[in-house]
């Protein structure tokens, strides 16, 4: 036997299981402590239980609205020492999120002092921060004195802690609620709380009414900070009747002249939960960046209130194309999910918008029932300590004599006008003033007027419907106190169907249009240089580099870059590095390996076709849209082998010419090539040992082949002898041909 106060033998403490096991007990007890006692609200009153231990706590320090405020350390120490058994810093933040009007829509905590902004500030601490409750945090625990709910022991069983609180408003939709467990997670947005009143009284008046019907007075989500929801009804309407979605959000903005033609926009709302600064850095990045091209500058002038100042780079932009462009890139637009993951009879359940206002409904039928059982029990205590009063006024000169004569008047009393001990012992306490007849009055109106209650209460108790009848009654008296007339009350967030506009057609026809020359040297560094017709000589390249591609276009076009394991890059002519200094290397905007090559730079242009051929001797046409990606890493167009992309030619003509490194040519018709999106292609030239395809052109056969040699060009009237099939040998080139081996000299 081990003595007390002694640790068991060593032996007695070895636990035989295996880790797998031992694993899965432990991991699956702390996941199920995450879900139901940290993460996820309840479907009655929508608090997590560090929420409802902060109200409670509060409560008990009587920090009502009307009183004074209180050291948030001193409801910090108190609710960690008697109800919270987690960390002070878990218990604070969440206190006050609750006083955050821009993060809670109904604020449960009245704060005093720094409790941080929307642009991300933090906090002060908590030794310097002062709170009471608010009238909203009232509302939810009305009926606690009155048994409304059950109360448990707290984590040191000294004391005792709620349950659930009554909610007088269905505070789960009204402020929403979002949270993180072992495996699944919870995110319900702020709604408007006298609309979800309204949904749920008329959800009483008919008990089958469809989630439809509900969002005749739900409308949506209804954010603090305001905004504008551009979600289409379809989908808001499966979101809520799923329980699962998204809602997208926007900036609210106004058009603000600034005279002589120009203006600029005013952002006086951002989505929820959207950091102001994080969202000003994140534009002033893109401005950096040159990609937002139809904002010149953004401002913060916010005070109070939100006032961001947007910038367009021209007075012809349109507004509404500037904030499209916008929305795109930044968090002026945000999407908010629906994941209505609730606690619901102690289990995690997802519900639809009906089933959380239906869970609701039941729990304050419950309160109400149970605080008419509380109030009857209250009276019928009452009016018997009553009915002993009246019998004693009855016989007030035989009371009076008892009391005097009698050693012990309690018992001759009881068995005198047989009465109960309770009475008995009212009747000795009374004081000799409250012997007046008007006394008597009075205590023969509250016995009456108690009498009249209990009747009520009875029928109360034992008719479903009057309880319906005063559920709905107490919303009502709710919802006065959220009128929607009041600041608190309004809704802030309203609906707008986003506007249709061509963006990229819009993005392309502001964009200015000026002539540049693209420069890739060999090296790889490229750059955009202004103007066409430029002395190529003149330009200037890192030592030990040289000219490698040049293309003459305007701004506004996009280029095409082939690599040599044939992959296609697209980049914007205006995007590229300016023509000051050595540009940058194109492995800076583009995915491209130490050992792979760009063989071709061109000009995009969707209309036209092209023939692609690998060093192996296949190749295919491809239509150039076909090339068209925005991928960094690019897109896979020929499949080169084990060899690598050669020749990207535009076709311009019928005929197709390949010469390879063993100088022998072959000339067949181009419609003998397939066309086709991306592949290996078909075989153009056979070849034996190590001889590959060296180069291809194409030309019609009405104008003849004709070859670059050096600074001139050389027409080869014979051509037709070198015509065959394709995927023949071909024959040796002809005289005259360029002795670098290729159509190009």
């Amino acid at each position: 036997m081990v003595k007390r106060g002694s640790s068991p033998p060593p032996e007695e403490r070895i636990i035989n299981e295996t880790m797998s096991e031992a694993l899965s007990k432990r991991y699956l007890a702390y996941a199920l402590s995450t879900i139901t006692a940290r993460a996820l609200p309840d479907v009655r009153d929508g608090l997590k239980p560090v929420q409802r231990r902060i109200l409670y706590g509060m409560r008990v320090l009587r920090l009502d609205p009307e009183g004074g405020y209180r050291k948030c350390a001193k409801i910090v120490g108190d609710v960690m020492g008697n109800y919270h058994p987690h960390g002070d810093s878990s218990i604070y933040d969440t206190l006050v999120r609750l006083a955050q009007d821009f993060n809670v829509r109904y604020p449960l905590v009245d704060g005093q002092g720094n409790f941080g902004n929307i642009d991300g500030d933090s906090p002060a601490a908590y030794r310097y921060t002062e709170a009471r409750m608010t009238r909203a945090a009232e509302l939810m625990m009305e009926g606690l004195d009155e048994n409304a709910v059950d109360f448990r022991p707290n984590y040191a069983e000294n004391d005792e802690e709620p349950v659930v609180l009554p909610a007088g408003y269905p505070n789960l939709l009204a402020n929403g609620a979002t949270g993180i467990a072992v495996g699944m997670a919870t995110s319900i947005p702020p709604h408007n709380v006298a609309e979800v009143i309204d949904a749920a009284r008329f959800l009483i008046e008919k008990p089958k009414a469809t989630t439809a019907e509900l969002m005749e007075y739900v409308k949506g989500p209804d954010f603090p900070t305001g905004g504008v929801i551009v979600e289409d009804y379809a989908s808001m309407l499966d979101a809520y009747e799923t329980g699962r979605g998204a809602f997208r959000m926007r900036a609210r903005w106004n058009v603000e002249d600034t005279g002589r033609g120009t203006y600029q926009i005013v952002v006086t709302e951002i989505p929820y939960q959207v950091q102001k600064s994080k969202l000003l850095e994140k534009l002033s990045e893109l401005l950096e960046a040159k990609k937002v091209p139809l904002l010149e500058d953004v401002r913060d002038e916010s005070a109070e209130d939100v006032r961001l100042i947007l910038v367009p780079r021209a007075k012809t932009v349109e507004p509404d194309v500037l904030m499209e462009s916008l929305f795109k890139v930044c968090d002026l637009e945000t999407r908010f999910s629906l994941n209505m993951n609730v606690l619901h009879k102690g289990a995690p359940q997802v519900m639809g918008l009906r089933g959380v206002l239906q869970a609701y409904l039941d729990h304050r039928r419950e309160v109400v029932v149970r605080r008419a059982e509380f109030r009857l029990d209250k009276i019928e205590k009452r009016l018997h300590i009553l009915e002993g009063y009246l019998k004693a006024y009855l016989n007030i000169d035989e009371v009076i004599r008892i009391i005097r004569t009698e050693d012990e008047p309690k018992p001759v009393l009881m068995k005198r006008f047989k009465i109960s001990d309770i009475q008995a012992e009212a009747i000795l306490n009374l004081r000799l003033r409250a012997l007046r007849k008007l006394e008597e009055v009075e205590i023969r109106g509250e016995h009456k007027r108690l009498q009249e209650e209990r009747e009520e209460l009875v029928q109360l108790i034992g008719s479903v419907r009057r309880q319906w009848s005063k559920v709905s009654k107490e919303l009502k008296a709710a919802r006065d106190e959220f009128d929607p007339s009041t600041d608190l009350g309004r809704r802030r967030a309203t609906f707008e169907d986003a506007p249709e506009v061509d963006l990229e057609a819009a993005l392309e026809a502001s964009r200015p249009k000026e002539p540049v020359t693209v420069v890739l040297s060999q090296q790889g560094w490229i750059r955009g240089m202004k103007g066409h017709g430029l002395d190529f000589d003149s330009i200037k390249y890192k030592e030990g580099d040289g000219p490698g591609f040049m293309e003459e276009v305007m701004s506004t076009d996009r280029l095409v870059f082939m690599a040599s394991d044939g992959r296609a890059f697209i980049l914007a002519a205006d995007r590229l590095p300016g023509g000051r200094g050595n540009g940058e290397p194109i492995r800076l905007s583009i995915e491209l390996e130490d050992n792979v090559a760009i063989v071709a730079m061109f000009k995009f242009d969707p209309e036209r076709k092209r023939v692609m051929a690998s060093s192996t001797g296949y190749g295919f046409v491809v239509p150039e849209a076909e090339l068209e990606s925005n991928r960094k890493a690019g897109k896979q167009i020929v499949n080169v082998g084990e060899g690598e992309l050669i020749a990207s030619i535009p076709v311009e003509g019928d005929m197709l010419a390949v010469v390879g490194t063993n100088r022998k040519m072959l000339i067949f018709p181009l419609k003998d090539l397939p066309e086709m999106p991306r592949g290996k292609g078909n075989k153009l030239q056979a070849y034996s040992g190590k001889y590959m395809l060296a180069d291809i052109i194409t030309f019609d056969k009405r104008d003849g082949l004709i070859v670059r040699t050096g600074d001139r060009f050389r027409a080869f009237e014979e051509w037709k002898s070198w015509r065959g099939q394709r995927a023949q040998a071909g024959k040796v080139v002809p005289k005259g041909f360029p002795r670098g081996g290729t159509f190009s000299g």
